[in-house]
């Protein structure tokens, strides 16, 4: 039995965990439950696994949940997190925020000494270089829970890592895929949201659009398998069930493949080393038809060398990147923005940006600020 705590509870991948410790209640119990401000479904969530330890970062939420959750103990704000993640009974953080909000529980959570499971990409990408020092200090596993990343941790079992050649990572293409550069320059918030194969959140999805979600996994991977830029390369699979592949230094491929349901990936990351059977439907291959796979159009989106480019030269250019993302998704989404603006904000952050070249928390707290005010003030200008 693994005791777990969900940070993000609230989120597609939050409702996933819960549904996989519904499926597999003998070997997973949720035992805290953290969100952003959603504490009605957050009460939901409480009466439906009886959890008696839960935190919102909202104070006005915490307050309201307060007044409704009898028996049950409500942390508040960044702290309210921090302390839910080091719970003491604790195996497990299974860290779900969108965003940098799930950055410090994280590092608390690891210093506590409990297993990571991670499904924030901005984690890594921001300090992806601390996280990983930190767990190898404390002997911690982080175990990826996003559906790429898992099958890369999958693919990678047994192999050792002087045979390893590259590292695959499989993208939908988004909704754009096909799309004329004339269309792409008119999308908007409504036609970039209409993902062909995930149900995810908007953040996620416009990541998708732009391929900036496919972007952010190349810097992951670059440090959750402590591989080079060079060896992580990215080909369009519209099918989305081959997960991702890793090539060796024999010319082989290992693949895993699974239908396109994020219980997969979440059910390996917070059993292993143990597969656990389950109620999840296996494929159907005679019923696929056929796979595809298609080179990224990079001159379309340039979100793919714009990572390459920060994941390459390392430093605070990762967390620009990932900052000025999130500033211009947002501002995309209001309308304040078009779709093409999100990657020339990217870019021009980037450029203007001095790299401090530290691997420090301080520093990519720094560079996160700094990014935040230099795209507010890009998005500012767009709209004169």
């Amino acid at each position: 039995m693994k005791k777990v705590v969900v940070l993000g509870s609230t989120g597609s991948i939050g409702c996933s965990t819960l549904k996989v410790a519904g499926d597999i209640p003998e070997r997973l119990k949720i035992i805290g439950l953290g969100a952003g401000s959603s504490d009605k479904k957050l009460s939901e969530q409480i009466a439906a696994t009886g959890v008696k330890h839960v935190a919102l970062s909202d104070l006005d939420a915490a307050a309201r949940l307060r007044q409704n959750a009898d028996g049950v103990e409500v942390y508040e704000g960044q702290d309210g997190l921090i302390e839910l993640a080091t719970l003491p009974e604790a195996d497990m953080v299974l860290v779900a925020i969108v965003g940098v909000a799930g950055l410090k529980p994280a590092l608390a959570a690891i210093e506590a000494g409990k297993d990571l499971a991670i499904a924030s990409k901005e984690i890594l990408v921001m300090a992806g270089e601390v996280v990983m020092e930190a767990a190898r200090r404390k002997g911690v596993r982080v175990l990826p829970v996003d559906s790429e990343h898992n099958a890369i941790f999958q693919c990678l079992e047994g192999v050792k890592p002087e045979h390893v050649s590259r590292l695959i990572l499989t993208a939908s293409g988004g909704p754009f895929r096909t799309a004329s550069t004339n269309d792409i320059r008119k999308a908007t918030p409504a036609t970039a949201l209409k993902h062909p194969t995930w149900e995810m959140g908007k953040k996620i999805s416009i990541d998708s659009a732009t391929m900036f979600n496919k972007g952010l996994e190349m810097i992951e991977a670059r440090w959750l398998f402590d591989v080079p830029m060079d060896k992580i390369d990215v080909v369009i699979h519209p099918q989305s069930i081959v997960h991702s592949m890793v090539e060796t230094v024999d010319g082989s491929v290992i693949a895993q493949l699974s239908r396109s349901d994020m219980c997969f990936p979440i059910q390996y990351a917070v059993t292993y080393p143990d597969r656990v059977a389950n109620s999840l439907r296996p494929l159907n291959f005679a019923g696929l038809g056929k796979l595809e796979f298609e080179e990224p159009r990079n001159d379309v989106f340039p979100a793919l060398k714009l990572a390459r480019k920060a994941g390459n030269e390392g430093g605070t250019l990762p967390a620009v990147l990932n900052a000025a993302n999130e500033v211009a998704v947002e501002a995309f989404l209001d309308g304040k923005i078009s779709f093409p603006d999100i990657w020339r904000i990217v870019a021009n952050a980037m450029e203007a940006h001095t790299n401090k070249g530290e691997a420090t928390l301080d520093a990519a707290v720094d560079a996160d600020s700094w990014a935040r005010y230099f795209a507010a003030a890009e998005v500012a200008n767009s709209g004169q």
